[in-house]
């Protein structure tokens, strides 16, 4: 079954861990899910979120298109730690993690 035009939802988001150090860029289209199991991985992954516990979400941007979100995470990926950081304090400026805050 497709989706009709105008009804697909894609995220790039960006976690960190605990203590703000590490930034983790990516692009799902099932954000809630995708935290999860970030958060719960597989045993003896060796996926970088894991390695640096990056579980915790400080910025998101939801698109429609798929190839639009793709290339801006590209581009984000591309970018600076002080440009990300400009990114999310402009988004979240007291760097909150917004897991919990996602619906379905």
């Amino acid at each position: 079954m497709h989706k009709t035009l105008g009804t697909h939802n894609y995220y790039v988001y960006i976690l960190t861990n605990k203590k703000k150090t590490v930034l983790y860029t990516g692009f799902t289209n099932e954000l809630k899910n995708r935290l999860y199991f970030h958060q719960n991985p597989e045993a003896n992954s060796k996926a970088f979120t894991t390695k640096y516990r990056c579980y915790y979400l400080v910025y998101f941007e939801h698109y429609q298109d798929a190839e639009t979100g793709i290339d801006r995470e590209k581009e984000i990926k591309g970018w600076t730690r002080a440009k990300k950081d400009a990114l999310i304090n402009e988004f979240n400026p007291q760097w909150r993690f917004l897991n919990d805050e996602i619906q379905d």
